[in-house]
Parts: C-alpha cells; sequence; structure tokens
C-alpha cells in the first residue's frame, strides 16, 4: 500500500506533530516503545521532505538499519507511508517514505486498550490457577503438574530437586488490580517508563 501527499501542508504537519510530541509524555513514551531511542531520535531529525531511506539515513545520520526498521514499525501502525518511483538511471524500483502522526492518538489508545485487555486476561488467569514454585523459583507449575498427576513430579522441582509449595500471588494480584483500575481512568498511562514493567509483562503475554 502506499500513499501520496500534497507536499507542503504533509510536511508541516509532520513537523508540528514532531514539536507537539516534545509536550506529550504519552505519545512520546508509546513512539519510544514502538521504534526505540535510536528510532525516535532519527524521527526528531527527519527532513522536511520526502526521501529514501538511504537518504534519511544521510540527512538523520541514523544507520540504514535503524532507519528501515523505524520506517516498516511505523509503516505497520500506520503512521509511516510511502510511494514508489522508478529510478532513471538504475531502472529499479525506490520508496520514498513520509511520516505522517495526524492519526497517532487514535493508534496510541487503540494499542493502549488492547495492553490493558491483554493484562486484564493475564490477571484472569493468575486468580483462577494455583500454582506451585520452589525457593529457586526455576519455575511454576500447576497443580496436576506438581502434584504428579500429569508429569509425575510429585511436589518436587524438576530442576533442582527442592520442594515445591505453594505460590502465593495474592499481593501482586492486589496490586495489579488497582493498577489495571488505575490505567482505566488514563490507559494511556500503560506507556509511561513507571508503567514499564507492567507493559514487559503484557508484552510477554502477546508472544
Amino acid at each position: 500500500m502506499s500513499a501520496n501527499f500534497a507536499c507542503d501542508s504533509n510536511y508541516k504537519m509532520v513537523r508540528v506533530h514532531v514539536y507537539m510530541m516534545k509536550k506529550d509524555k504519552a505519545t512520546l513514551a508509546y513512539l519510544e516503545k514502538l521504534v526505540g531511542p535510536q528510532g525516535l531520535e532519527m524521527i526528531e531529525r527527519l527532513p522536511k521532505n520526502e526521501m529514501t531511506d538511504q537518504q534519511i539515513a544521510q540527512e538523520t545520520g541514523s544507520e540504514v538499519n535503524i532507519v528501515r526498521r523505524t520506517l516498516s514499525t511505523l509503516y505497520e501502525h500506520r503512521l509511516a507511508f510511502y510511494t514508489l518511483e522508478r529510478d532513471k538511471e538504475t531502472g529499479w524500483m525506490m520508496y520514498r517514505w513520509l511520516v505522517n502522526f495526524e492519526d497517532i492518538e487514535h493508534r496510541l489508545a487503540d494499542d493502549a486498550h488492547k495492553l490493558v485487555s491483554k493484562l486484564e486476561k493475564w490477571l484472569e488467569g493468575e486468580l483462577n490457577t494455583v500454582y506451585y514454585t520452589c525457593d529457586n523459583h526455576c519455575g511454576r507449575y500447576t497443580f496436576d503438574m506438581a502434584s504428579g498427576h500429569a508429569c509425575g513430579y510429585a511436589f518436587v522441582c524438576p530442576v533442582c530437586k527442592q520442594n515445591l509449595y505453594y505460590d502465593d500471588t495474592s499481593k501482586l494480584t492486589d496490586a495489579m488490580q488497582g493498577k489495571i483500575n488505575e490505567l482505566k481512568t488514563d490507559v494511556q498511562a500503560i506507556f509511561y517508563p513507571e508503567n514499564l514493567s507492567i507493559f514487559e509483562l503484557v508484552q510477554t503475554e502477546q508472544e
């Protein structure tokens, strides 16, 4: 999929949105989660015209692989678009890219709601499943696994051979429930740096 743009208006729009993002904690944090700190630096240095990945790398001082990864990620989230042109000298097709943050608030909110939903499913699983572990926390096992009904562990850790005991996560689940309630009032806050550990937990649940 490609898109054509009215150059002047969209170039100005890109720069305006980059400026606005510097004042928006959630948006900056969201973008950094998507593209990483190097990708974010590339975005902030973007030139005002539509360019190939090689040209963007040269203009922003970013490595080509960082540029390509960043553009690919932004494209997946519909925050970057490209046009195809044929190189007059080589005859090869070239991708000319333009970043467009016009829809970033909608994308951020949509992704944030999905992550909170994933966190709720994780919490539901924790509340409805009894787990066992050892002092070394080699792993977590359901009752059927720990008791030997499924795997023959007989409440002995298969890794370190220590006894398995009930893994009480009530403090964690209570804290998570409180955090979920807090996030529901400000769902975009899941991307804040102070909520990084929660973000990583939800990302793990997605895999």
